[in-house]
């Protein structure tokens, strides 16, 4: 997948105005005045990300071919840089730090490090611009610590995500080393699908994402599951070297995955747990998405990928605020928040629906190319997918009745929305509707994506996989 190296560094300066900005905010000892500074430097480094995403289209729109670059002048060659698949993805995560900072309270702002927020979008924004093989496994490592030290400094638990974290990088290491020798196995790739499978939280090893959800600063724990690193590296590493077997074993695994955490989210009575594996459902429909292949589905699991992050990104900041006024909250009663927050009600109606693919939404139209290209390679599949759909969307409306309808709630103190929280959100729903009345451009954007993965595939696949591979995507 060729890359870009565009003529202003936009890229690199996000990376590095996080890293300044990480290091700077750090020297603060005042909550407020670092979060200020931490929500400057986090917007201006989003706005890199944007002008990036919009240079990478302007250059390829005027058909310019750029080499070179800065990166070429100071390393010889292209580490990091822009093509199809990350030039929206980077501007995903520049937002979603950005909003997530931007919503921050100020009963949350000393649970919430602002410095380590920006020290881990440096990292993430690093990772998503990375097309070395192991510079990516270098920074997806990097990207473990982060959260590692957040536990500890907020004396948590950190046995059952040290053990996930350690045996994920473990296995991508193993992998990708072998991946590169010059043994010749069916099943070289076999420790990366391992890792990959681990990362995206899917089943029996998904109890990681549950415990960090319980034990971390809900916005850090947003920040670290919700740009869906795992599936980048599945992109990146898995999916041009592993044979097909193998990605129909991953499908089966993030399906069934699937189909038992939407069972789950229906029955949880904590709501970080209900949405530890709402999440985890719509992880495993986007890697079902990948493991088919074709155009259709490759394109659908693509933009799912980038309506998940947005959808349960709002969904989250919503359950987040609710936390910092009410504490955490649980679906074994209800409470009757309507009347307290009734616009906090309507976010979080929004954004849960958003999320579960309600018509003339971006998740609707990611769900349907998912299914259809389902439908059209396993009618099964498929049937499983809309059973999935059901369910978290049973879920998602069982949490807004247990939360917000019942006996009125008696505060004496005012407990609206606050203006922040409320611009964060509903930019999200916002994104998430005009992504959903105007799909062309999004769509297209990744049906390139999904072509050039698929060619990329091709190209490094055995001589007579390769051949089967073309006829299949030709008759798809």
């Amino acid at each position: 997948m060729s890359v870009v190296p565009l003529p202003v560094p936009w890229m690199e300066a996000a990376i590095v105005l996080a890293l300044v900005g990480a290091l700077t905010v750090s020297r603060f000892r005042d909550p407020l005045r670092a979060y200020r500074w931490g929500l400057a430097f986090t917007g201006i480094a989003f706005i890199c990300t944007l002008l990036a995403c919009l240079g990478f289209y302007l250059c390829r729109l005027e058909g310019v071919e750029l080499e070179g670059g800065l990166q070429v002048r100071i390393w010889g060659e292209l580490i990091f840089g822009i093509d199809e698949l990350n030039a929206p993805l980077l501007a995903v995560v520049g937002l979603l730090h950005f909003l997530t900072a931007l919503a921050t309270g100020r009963t949350k702002m000393r649970r919430f490090s602002i410095s380590w927020s920006l020290a881990s979008e440096a990292i993430r924004l690093a990772t998503f611009a990375c097309t070395a093989p192991w510079v990516l496994i270098v920074l997806l490592t990097a990207c473990t610590i982060p959260p590692y030290l957040e536990l500890r400094n907020r004396n948590k638990p950190t046995q059952v995500y040290a053990l996930h974290m350690g045996l994920f990088v473990v296995l991508l290491v193993g992998g990708w080393a072998l991946v590169e020798s010059q043994m010749v196995s069916p099943l070289l790739a076999a420790p990366l699908v391992a890792a990959i499978l681990i990362r995206c939280g899917t089943a029996p090893a998904h109890c990681w994402v549950t415990d960090w959800f319980e034990n971390a600063s809900f916005g850090n724990a947003l920040l670290f599951v919700m740009p869906l690193s795992g599936v980048y590296a599945a992109i990146r590493l898995v999916l041009p070297v592993a044979p097909d077997w193998m990605l129909q074993w991953i499908g089966i695994a993030s399906l069934v995955t699937a189909v038992y955490a939407s069972g789950m989210a229906v029955v949880q009575r904590a709501c970080r747990r209900f949405f530890a594996y709402l999440f985890i459902s719509h992880a495993s429909l986007v890697l079902v998405g990948l493991e088919l292949h074709t155009a259709i589905s490759l394109t659908g699991a693509l933009a799912l990928w980038i309506s998940v992050a947005l959808a349960l990104s709002g969904f989250g900041l919503t359950l987040r605020a609710l936390e910092a006024r009410f504490g955490r909250l649980t679906l074994t009663s209800y409470h009757g928040l309507y009347e307290s927050s009734p616009a906090l009600a309507v976010c979080f109606l929004i954004t849960g629906l958003t999320c579960v693919g309600f018509p003339g939404t971006l998740g609707f139209v990611a769900a349907e190319l998912v299914v259809d290209g389902a439908v059209a390679a396993r009618p099964m599949v498929g049937v499983a997918l809309v059973l999935v759909g059901a369910l978290n969307g049973i879920a998602a409306v069982r949490a807004y009745f247990y939360l917000f309808t019942g006996s009125r709630h008696a505060s004496t103190v005012s407990l609206e929305i606050g203006m922040r929280e409320r611009l964060a959100v509903l930019t999200l729903a916002a994104l998430l509707l005009g992504g959903g009345m105007i799909p062309q451009p999004g769509v297209a954007s990744r049906y390139r994506a999904a072509i050039q993965i698929l060619q990329e595939r091709e190209a490094r696949l055995p001589p007579t996989d390769a051949d089967e591979a073309v006829v299949e995507h030709a008759g798809k």
